[in-house]
């Protein structure tokens, strides 16, 4: 902020002496103190007189030498007095010449000219400052809420209670611009802390505000703060971003957790019924795969089956065809091979049946295991056959 040496008018933050409150150049007093008064010129020069007076004898009938001798070392007095200052450990000197910023200083002893040629502010550069927002100390543990500062508006158009703290510094080569580019350094933090939590929490839903986005929302905050207090160039350093309470307003905090708790219900369900489906589906889809199995292995067997005996009755047709009556005789003979090899035997002889043809069936000197099985005797089936003479 310039300085606008206006002849005392209050525009522009102008240098206000004589009953300005002790401010400086820039409107305002130092943040770190150390702003130094000149001595009272004619009260030391009293006091020089009445103490001479006491000590010269003739009740202090003093000559001019005498005065200037003790306003010379009064004049030293004042001058050893206004050029030495010491710079504690936690401070940083800051050197101002006729107004203007000339130098820092680190801590320990220095020297400066005189006032009013030089003034030095010492400004406390370790000391970690905290900020409340959204709610104050009311003494002892009790902590009282401001809704005008804590409750917003959420992204999902939802109102939450935030209260927070911001802890800060001067950075350590930033003290001339934090006692001199920022008016009220506190009310500065104050004021861009509660914009940047708005503003984050307003691009944020409620959900993640209550649960688990809060070391999120605190890491963005900071950043926010950083950025906007290095643009203004306020030497001021954010330490830490703490979110105290996320609650949605006291009003409707007992509806908001039974949605809470039909939300949770919800999700257990939705669990429970993917974990079922995901045990269920897999036993279907391997029923249904052995299935699909079993039924193309049986078509693969039905169709080599009947291609198997497509081609056997080619074969024999295609023999039929070349001798038809030797073919055939062959079936016949087969085909009764076939039907009187499991039965008993009777040869009769003519036409007239009265010639019986003893035969010995080979079969019958085997036991009749269905005989054996019922413990009954040998049981003999019986069938006529003609044979018809030369035949």
């Amino acid at each position: 902020m310039p300085w606008s040496n206006n002849g005392g008018g209050n525009g522009g933050g102008g240098w206000q002496g004589g009953g300005g409150g002790n401010r400086g150049p820039w409107g305002r007093g130092p943040q770190g103190g150390g702003n130094q008064q000149p001595p009272d010129i004619d009260e030391l020069i009293r006091k020089g007189q009445e103490k001479l007076k006491e000590i010269m004898p003739g009740g202090g009938g003093a000559g001019p030498g005498t005065f200037a001798l003790i306003f010379g070392a009064l004049l030293l007095v004042f001058l050893a007095s206004s050029s030495i200052y010491r710079v504690d450990v936690d401070q940083q000197g800051v050197v101002l010449r006729f107004g203007k910023l000339a130098r820092t200083e680190p801590p320990g002893l220095h020297v400066k000219l005189p006032y009013p040629i030089e003034t030095v502010y010492l400004p406390n550069v370790t000391r970690i400052n905290r900020i409340d927002i959204g709610m104050r100390d009311a003494g002892g543990n009790a902590v009282s809420n401001v809704s005008e500062e804590s409750l917003m508006l959420t992204g999902d158009e939802n109102i939450v209670d935030i209260s927070f703290t911001v802890r800060w510094q001067v950075k350590p080569n930033g003290a001339a611009n934090y006692l001199f580019n920022v008016e009220d350094p506190e009310r500065t933090v104050r004021a861009i802390a509660e914009s940047a939590m708005r503003e984050v929490v307003g691009e944020s839903n409620i959900q993640s505000l209550l649960t688990t986005g809060r070391g999120e929302v605190q890491k963005r905050v900071k950043t926010l703060m950083q950025a906007a207090l290095d643009e203004y160039k306020a030497g001021i350093n954010v330490t830490e971003v703490q979110l105290q309470n996320s609650n949605p307003p006291s009003a409707v905090i007992d509806a908001f957790r039974d949605v809470q708790a039909a939300q949770a219900d919800q999700e257990r369900m939705q669990f429970e019924a993917n974990a079922y489906a995901n045990k269920v589906v897999p036993q279907a889809r391997g029923k249904a795969s052995q299935i699909t199995q079993a039924a193309e292995a049986y078509r693969e067997q039905t169709v080599a089956a009947a291609q198997g005996e497509t081609k056997r009755f080619l074969s024999i047709y295609a023999e039929y065809k070349k001798a038809e009556d030797v073919t055939r005789r062959r079936m016949y003979l087969e085909t009764m091979q076939d039907v009187y090899s499991h039965i008993n035997k009777v040869l009769i002889e003519g036409k007239d049946g009265k010639n019986v043809l003893p035969y010995l069936p080979l079969s019958g000197l085997k036991p009749n295991p269905d005989a054996v099985k019922s413990g009954g005797g040998a049981t003999t089936s019986t069938s006529s056959t003609t044979s018809q003479g030369s035949k």
